[in-house]
């Protein structure tokens, strides 16, 4: 259907496929705000652990990153991105693999490692909470995994890389390959991240709560690994680091030139103009990514999931169902659409500001309301109820009908 629609970016899809313009600029602002947040929460994982091996300064790395990853896309673009993703793919799969082997063998390998985590105490549990299946908040873990997993099918910067599939065999192809690697770097780093409890004696303390800083967990367990291992990881973050980070500046940048500044501009914009107007952009996005990273490292109090939660809450909570429905089913509205974008949207905006901002805590049937995480995986599940719906509510005008119809008819080309 993207190919059919010729849609370049994920509101130039929502536009075409809905014959709305309004609704491909909404999605355009969403995505470049609230892209903002997950680039800064890179910095910070990145900052965290390179100061913690080499002693530099945060704000250092952070600016380094930025200049290395805004070089490679503006000079490379969308293919220089690309071959970077496929080598630093490969050194996440090594990676990983080495990381679990010595964070194993430092423990006293897998049988002695799971041993002591099953002596870690938990509120409720006698033993061995952190080595149930489900540990001891099934609950937290379900919505962890909606974040993780589910949000990723509505992400701009995650569906924008299919737009550049030649044919039906690579899109075979690229289910098994990725669905693989999937299983090896994510499962590897829930395996890694379950470990984490043995170093809890180790993590530095914030001075103002008492209470550990979690985002110095990772670089804690690796600061016990060898030098070699160390070494590897560097390499594995930096490479999975700068893919994503490439992959979000691209996302915005060309999001914000392609959906809201060509159509406004009374001049035809030709290729070397849009060029040139993406470019700015990346260093406008980068620069206010920075500024934004420094600022939350500033604050102790401010953790990478907090701010991945709330762009990944936004963006997916908004997205999501419109994408996906819209995607096999005929019916789907422009209302049911907008308000999809606006329930999204609004469901993190008032949560950040009732509890991340203004620091309110409390529980409902046992799940805490407060955490960005629920509040994130909570904004996809309600679009999915909402957009169904909203379509049936609203009607379709008769030139809307016509529309989607055309717009279906790409599925009857087996040349497509």
């Amino acid at each position: 259907m993207t190919q059919y629609l010729d849609a370049k970016t994920m509101p130039d899809f929502f536009g075409k496929r809905f014959n709305s313009v309004p609704l491909k600029v909404a999605a355009s602002v969403i995505v470049f705000i609230f892209l903002i947040p997950y680039t800064a929460s890179l910095y910070n994982g990145l900052s965290s652990l390179f100061g913690l091996v080499f002693d530099i300064p945060y704000w250092v790395v952070i600016l380094v990153m930025a200049i290395l990853t805004g070089f490679y896309v503006i000079f490379g673009g969308y293919m220089a991105t690309a071959i970077n993703d496929f080598i630093q793919g490969i050194i996440m799969l090594f990676g990983i693999c080495a990381v679990i082997g010595a964070v194993l063998m430092d423990n006293g390998g897998l049988l002695k490692a799971t041993q002591k985590l099953s002596a870690v105490p938990s509120e409720g549990w006698t033993g061995g909470a952190f080595t149930s299946f489900l540990g001891p908040d099934p609950l937290a873990l379900l919505f962890v995994v909606i974040l993780t997993s589910l949000g990723t099918w509505g992400l701009p910067q995650m569906v924008g890389k299919f737009y550049a599939i030649k044919s039906e065999k690579d899109i075979h192809k690229g289910t098994v390959i990725s669905t693989v690697f999937a299983i090896i770097v994510a499962g590897g780093c829930y395996f890694l991240g379950g470990f984490g409890r043995l170093y809890s004696d180790k993590i530095a303390i914030n001075e103002a709560t008492g209470k550990p800083l979690f985002d110095t967990i990772i670089p804690t367990m690796l600061s016990t690994l060898p030098a070699i291992i160390v070494a590897i990881v560097i390499v594995l973050v930096l490479s999975a680091s700068m893919s994503t980070l490439s992959s979000l500046v691209l996302t915005s940048s060309s999001t914000l030139t392609i959906d809201l500044i060509k159509p406004i501009m009374k001049e035809k914009m030709d290729e070397k103009k849009q060029l040139i107007t993406m470019r700015i952009f990346i260093a406008v996005f980068l620069i206010i990514s920075v500024v934004l990273a420094i600022i939350t490292l500033e604050n102790p109090q401010t953790v990478i999931s907090t701010l991945m939660s709330i762009s990944w809450g936004a963006l997916a909570g908004a997205f999501l169902a419109p994408f996906m429905y819209g995607l096999f089913w005929k019916g789907v509205t422009k209302a049911a659409c907008m308000a999809s974008f606006i329930a999204g949207v609004g469901i993190t905006v008032i949560h950040m500001a009732y509890y991340t901002l203004a620091g309110h805590t409390g529980t409902l049937w046992g799940i805490n309301l407060a955490s960005p995480i629920n509040a994130g995986a909570f904004a996809m599940l309600f679009g999915l109820v909402l957009v169904p719906i909203v379509s049936l509510i609203t009607r379709q005008s008769d030139a809307d009908k016509a529309h989607a119809e055309k717009v279906f008819e790409c599925y009857n080309d087996s040349e497509i």
